[in-house]
C-alpha cells in the first residue's frame, strides 16, 4: 500500500506492526506445506485474504510458524519442520494445529498473529502459551488461502482469527480480517458490535465446568472458578450450568466433520492418493513415515467411524438440537465460562492420553460460535491456566468485553521464566 511520508493522514492504521503467519495460511513468496512432505518446497503465488487485509493495514508479516501436519492436531509436529517447544517449559507441547503461532506471540517474537481454527488451533495454542486467542463466529471471515481448504459445511466450522498477547488487541485486528472477499461464498456481512460498549454488569454468565465426560483438572477448574467469582463481582449474573449434551462432544464433531467433507483426509494426507493405514504404520513403526503417529491416528478413526452410519446419524441430530438450545441459552447479553481443555499444556506425546480432551475446543467449531481464550495466570508448576468465553453466533464483541475484562482482573500474559529474568 502506497501512502505518502508528509501525510500521516495516508498512513495504513498498522503501519510497522510485526506479527507471524500461521504456515497454512497464503502468505506470498512464502512456504505453504501445511506440514506435509510431500509438498515440500511449495511456496505460496499469492497472499490469502486475511493476509492481504493485514498487509494493506500495515502489519508487517516476519514470517510463517510450524503447525501440525495438513492442521489437524494439537501437538505442532511434522516431518519438514520438527517439533515446536512451549516457551514455558520447552518439554511441553504449544499445542497445535496453530502451535507455532501460539509459541512466537507467547514468547513475545511478535504482539499478534494469525492463525486458523477447525477444532481449537486457535483457542489451544493461546491456552498453552499463556496469551489471548479469538476463533470468530462462522461465516465472519473469509477462509480463502487455507490449506487444505475444507469443503461444504466445514468452511463453516473453520474459523480465521488473531492471537494476540493483549486482549484490546484482538478487536482491531479482527476488524481488519473481516468480511466477504468476493471469493469465499460463504462469508456473509456481518456487523462486528464494540466490546468497548458492552457492560459486564448486563451479562450472564453461564459457568460450566467440565463436559461431564473428561473432567477439568483441578487448578484449571479453580481458575475458572475464581474467572466467574470475578464476572459476579463486576456485577454479571453468573449461573453454574451443565450441559448433558456435551459428553457427546467427540462423536458429535466427528460425525459432523466426517458428514461435511467429500475427500477423506487419507486422500489429502496422501497428496491426492488415499494412505493404506496398514503399511503406513509399519513404516511408521520402522522409522521411514513422512507422516506422524497422530495424522495415521486420524487416518484410522476416520476409517471407523465411517462404519457407524446410524449412530453418526444420530449425533449429527444431537449436535443440530445442541446448537439450537446454545443458541436460546445465549441470547443476547448471554457468555460461557468452560474450560479450554482438560488440562494445562501437558508434555510432548501425551496429549494423546486419552486423545480426546481438544473436544472442550472442538465443540464450539461445530455450532458455529464465537469464542476467546483468554489467559488467568500461572500455575504452581509456572504453567499458563486459562478460560474459554463462548457467545451467540455474530456476538464476539461479547467475548472480547469479557476477555478485558478478565485481563483487568488477572493480569493477562505472564512472560515466560526466561524473559522475566531479564
Amino acid at each position: 500500500r502506497r501512502f505518502a511520508e508528509d501525510d500521516p493522514a495516508s498512513w495504513p492504521p498498522f503501519l510497522g506492526v510485526p506479527c507471524t503467519i500461521k504456515e497454512s495460511l497464503a502468505l506470498e513468496g512464502m512456504p505453504y506445506t501445511a506440514g506435509l512432505v510431500s509438498r515440500r518446497g511449495f511456496v505460496a503465488a499469492e497472499d490469502g485474504s486475511a493476509t492481504a487485509r493485514l498487509r494493506q493495514a500495515g502489519f508487517i508479516p516476519l514470517g510463517v510458524t510450524n503447525l501440525s501436519e495438513l492442521g489437524m492436531w494439537m501437538e505442532s509436529r511434522n516431518k519438514l519442520y520438527g517439533t515446536t517447544c512451549n516457551p514455558y517449559d520447552p518439554t511441553r507441547t504449544a499445542g497445535g494445529s496453530s502451535g507455532g503461532e501460539g509459541a512466537a506471540v507467547g514468547s513475545a517474537m511478535a504482539p499478534v498473529g494469525l492463525a486458523a481454527d477447525i477444532g481449537g488451533s486457535i483457542r489451544m495454542p493461546a491456552f498453552f502459551n499463556g496469551v489471548f486467542g479469538h476463533k470468530p463466529s462462522a461465516r465472519l471471515v473469509p477462509i480463502t488461502g487455507q490449506y487444505p481448504e475444507p469443503e461444504n459445511e466445514a468452511r463453516t466450522f473453520l474459523g480465521i482469527g488473531p492471537i494476540a498477547r493483549r486482549a484490546e488487541d484482538l478487536y482491531p485486528f479482527l476488524q481488519t480480517i473481516a468480511g466477504p472477499d468476493g471469493v469465499d461464498g460463504d462469508c456473509r456481512p456481518m456487523p462486528l458490535g464494540d466490546p468497548a460498549a458492552v457492560r459486564i454488569d448486563e451479562l450472564t454468565v453461564h459457568h460450566v465446568a467440565d463436559n461431564g465426560f473428561i473432567p477439568a483438572a483441578a487448578d484449571l477448574r479453580a481458575a475458572q472458578e475464581r474467572a466467574a467469582a470475578y464476572l459476579a463481582q463486576e456485577g454479571a449474573d453468573v449461573r453454574p450450568l451443565r450441559i448433558e449434551a456435551l459428553r457427546h462432544s467427540f462423536d458429535i464433531w466427528t460425525a459432523m466433520m466426517n458428514a461435511a467433507a467429500d475427500t477423506p483426509f487419507a486422500v489429502l494426507l496422501g497428496g491426492g492418493r488415499p494412505v493404506r493405514l496398514g503399511p503406513a504404520l509399519l513404516r511408521w513403526a520402522t522409522l521411514r513415515s513422512p507422516h506422524t503417529l497422530p495424522a495415521l491416528g486420524l487416518v484410522a478413526t476416520e476409517r471407523f467411524t465411517g462404519l457407524l452410519g446410524r449412530r453418526a446419524e444420530r449425533m449429527i441430530a444431537l449436535g443440530r438440537e445442541l446448537r439450537a438450545s446454545l443458541r436460546e441459552l445465549l441470547g443476547e447479553r448471554g457468555v460461557m465460562l468452560y474450560p479450554p481443555y482438560a488440562s494445562p499444556a501437558p508434555r510432548h506425546g501425551l496429549a494423546l492420553l486419552p486423545p480426546v480432551c481438544w473436544v472442550y475446543t472442538g465443540i464450539v467449531n461445530v455450532m458455529g460460535l464465537p469464542a476467546t481464550q483468554v489467559p488467568l495466570g500461572l500455575n504452581p508448576r509456572g504453567l499458563p491456566l486459562g478460560v474459554q468465553v463462548i457467545a451467540n453466533a455474530g456476538h464476539d464483541h461479547l467475548t472480547l468485553a469479557v476477555a478485558r475484562a478478565l485481563e483487568r482482573g488477572f493480569g493477562g500474559w505472564v512472560p515466560p521464566p526466561r524473559l522475566q529474568h531479564r
